[in-house]
């Protein structure tokens, strides 16, 4: 193993990822309800401020991170070498890329009088797709999986020529940007990468966090708009910032567990409170040429995000392991250990809406009773993960 670490499941991890996603099902349904007051929306680009909704993705992007030396920690127990980790990490990192752009074009780009078949059941297709290929169906033979995986990969190809953008159709799908899985596949691929590489060091960690942040600083002094022969690189100042909450979230599940017989919980505790300190202090600094803006992905966005994460996770932490409340984190479990599922599942009714032209009666989009429809939503998502995850799981 890289560092020594835990080999049972991390009740607190689980249950942090599973309110994460929940939550971001929540917001991301409660952003089509009017009436609802500023703070439970994003703020504006230019608002120099952040609202608790601007908190949700920098959240799942650091359990991303606190993830990572568990799950290379595991492969390595399987007998991967560094070589068949790195594979891995490009594989995966890679899939999501791909799932994150087929999913911004489902969304918008499309030209609907060009294209063979309603964007409805071309979305219906992508997620078909993503089963077939990413799929574990219970103890299919790994042949048999292989089949499906041709099915799957057979399909997308077909789903992309069957894309129709432009004015007169003739276009393909564009990056028009990464998707939110994309976002997370570029992070992951960093971090996983620059935890391999430093082999689990926190400084080497902090050092590749303080490098994303650095890059964002050189992008925002050459702009785009006064460089456009660099565009293509600065554009990515944002993406790369934002990597810097998933490194922090492996620094972060680094301090609370490596080395698990060595270091007592008070000073496990005491250094994840100077780690907080420091998001707070260095995003301080920053502010005055940044500002705090989710849109721009500045670096105080992300370090406040990030200092806020690590308490989050730290209070978890104290209730879960330490005081032994972890009975009630159990109803988190489905999405906690398919969280990609339960992601997946509110664009399948998505796109089933638009397949069958159906739509919601409008009183759910407004004021008090839109906001219960959404929390109803999010409890229908995790029902409905539990019950697919019975048959599937996706293994991206």
């Amino acid at each position: 193993m890289i560092t020594p670490l835990p080999r049972q499941r991390i009740r607190s991890i689980d249950a942090f990822r599973g309110l994460t996603i929940l939550v971001m099902v929540f917001v991301n349904q409660l952003a089509g309800v009017s009436g609802v007051p500023q703070w439970a929306r994003h703020m504006k680009a230019d608002a120099d401020a952040m609202s608790f909704v601007d908190v949700v993705f920098p959240a799942f992007l650091f359990i991303v991170g606190m993830s990572i030396p568990f799950a290379l920690a595991q492969r390595q127990a399987r007998g991967d070498n560094g070589a068949a980790l790195q594979r891995h990490v490009l594989a995966r990192s890679l899939g999501l890329i791909v799932l994150g752009l087929f999913m911004v074009n489902a969304e918008d780009g499309f030209n609907p009088a060009q294209m063979p078949f309603d964007i409805g059941w071309w979305s219906l297709g992508l997620y078909l797709c993503t089963f077939l290929i990413w799929g574990v169906y219970g103890s299919a033979a790994p042949g048999g999986r292989n089949s499906w995986r041709a099915v799957g990969v057979l399909g997308l190809l077909v789903l992309s020529c069957a894309y129709r953008d432009g004015p007169d159709g003739k276009a393909w799908m564009t990056h028009q940007w990464w998707g939110i899985l994309g976002l997370i596949g570029w992070s992951y691929l960093i971090s996983a990468s620059a935890y391999l590489a430093g082999r689990a060091r926190i400084a080497v960690l902090l050092a590749a966090a303080a490098a994303c942040v650095a890059f964002y600083a050189l992008c925002h002094a050459f702009p785009a708009a006064a460089y456009p022969n660099w565009s293509d690189l600065t554009d990515c100042g944002g993406l790369v910032c934002e990597t810097s909450l998933t490194l922090l979230g492996v620094v972060t599940s680094l301090v609370f567990f490596a080395r698990p017989d060595e270091r007592a919980p008070v000073r496990r505790f005491g250094r994840a409170a100077v780690l907080i300190v420091a998001c707070l202090v260095v995003g301080a600094l920053l502010r005055p040429a940044y500002t705090i803006s989710k849109i721009y992905a500045s670096p105080t966005w992300c370090l406040y995000s990030a200092a806020i994460c690590i308490a989050l996770f730290a209070g978890l932490h104290a209730l879960v392991e330490l005081r032994g409340h972890a009975r009630w984190t159990r109803w988190l479990d489905p999405v906690a250990a398919q969280p990609l599922v339960a992601y997946l599942i509110p664009f399948v009714v998505v796109g089933l809406e638009d397949a069958l032209h159906a739509q919601l009666p409008d009183a759910l989009n407004h004021g008090p009773l839109g906001v219960g429809f959404c929390v109803a939503f999010a409890l229908f998502v995790l029902g409905a993960t539990a019950l697919v995850t019975k048959k599937v799981r996706l293994q991206l």
